[in-house]
């Protein structure tokens, strides 16, 4: 038997993004093998492909071609490899692969599954596996937010952006959000004050709309310029919180010069750095604790995930390009055939 594969074949446009058959095999000890019902697509996929992701070219670096992209999935398990004892056939998990998630089948280590309820629905639940993790815990974990709280969200229409006005919402935020003016609609649906990047100066808009100060500023889009912009608006005690792609080793030192500076200088506020490694290189119990909050609220409909298009796995190639197109609010998801 067959399955398939999206294959990044160079890295480039997303052209280089191929459909390859493998022959299905059995899982090696300690590895499962799980049919792939909704793979999310991300910001990181999309610098995988181009290479301009921070490890291209480092020993670290898991985009060298060819490679499956893909960082996160929903599926079933369907075999087991010797020794598993930690998950049974028929369980639904999720996986956060950083790569390898274009596939309809993945194989993969037993001890790196995460548990997900069969109630809710895997096309949703693909989100939670990494953007929502992202936006629960810098909220959370991270900034350490509390109701009533004035926060900005720089880049707060897309997969992450959408996840934080959810979350915020939730946890009693008063928000602003910088967007484009034709996506300022889905900020005001969750009660966020939209700010056009192209046409206004977030600044000037805060200080006068807040001439105290606000509490935290999410950053997603990791531009210097727009950090400094969110230091400058802070309130004493206030925090940054920058989670993006630098989008290479250039930027990622001016973003640790400004880390190192903000941090050292008594101003009362702070700049703070997010990223996923903890979960691969630490403690898991933290991320699972907060994938089945994510989970619970999902089941309990107080998130409802905001998804712009569902496309066949095969069809990579087609969300790449609508993700960068700019058009995209939310997310996009991959799917398995008979879900799309």
């Amino acid at each position: 038997m067959k399955y398939r594969s999206v294959i990044a074949t160079r890295l480039g446009p997303p052209e280089v993004l191929q459909v390859v058959e493998h022959d299905l095999r059995a899982p090696t000890p300690g590895e499962v093998r799980v049919r792939v019902l909704a793979a999310s697509v991300s910001r990181p996929d999309v610098s995988n492909r181009t290479g301009e992701t921070l490890y291209t070219g480092t020993p670290l670096a898991k985009n060298k071609p060819p490679f499956v992209p893909g960082y996160a999935i929903i599926g079933d398990v369907e075999a087991l490899g010797e020794g598993v004892e930690n998950v049974a056939l028929g369980d639904r998990v999720g996986v956060l692969t950083i790569v390898g998630g274009y596939t309809e089948v993945l194989y993969w280590s037993s001890d790196s599954l995460i548990p997900v309820p069969t109630s809710v629905d895997p096309v949703d639940a693909a989100t939670l596996i990494l953007n929502y993790i992202v936006a629960y815990q810098v909220l959370h974990r991270v900034a350490k937010v509390e109701a009533g709280d004035i926060a900005l969200i720089l880049g707060a229409s897309g997969g992450i952006g959408t996840a934080l006005l959810q979350l915020g919402q939730l946890a009693g935020l008063k928000l602003y959000g910088l967007a484009s003016r034709r996506k300022h609609g889905i900020l005001t649906q969750y009660g966020a004050t939209p700010i056009d990047y192209h046409t206004q100066d977030f600044v000037e808009v805060l200080r006068q709309a807040e001439p105290g100060g606000i509490d935290v500023v999410l950053d997603g889009m990791s531009r210097v310029n727009s950090i400094r912009g969110g230091l400058s608006v802070l309130r004493r005690g206030g925090c940054v919180v920058s989670f993006g792609d630098p989008g290479g080793f250039p930027a990622l030192f001016r973003m640790l010069w400004l880390f190192a500076t903000t941090n050292l200088l008594p101003n009362g506020k702070s700049y703070k750095l997010y990223g996923t490694s903890p979960y691969f290189l630490g403690d898991k119990r933290p991320f699972l604790e907060d994938w089945a909050t994510l989970f619970k609220l999902l089941a309990d409909g107080q998130i409802d995930p905001v998804i712009s298009e569902t496309l066949p796995i095969i069809e990579a190639a087609q969300a790449h390009r609508l993700l960068e197109g700019g058009s995209v609010t939310g997310n996009v998801v991959l799917v398995a055939p008979g879900l799309a």
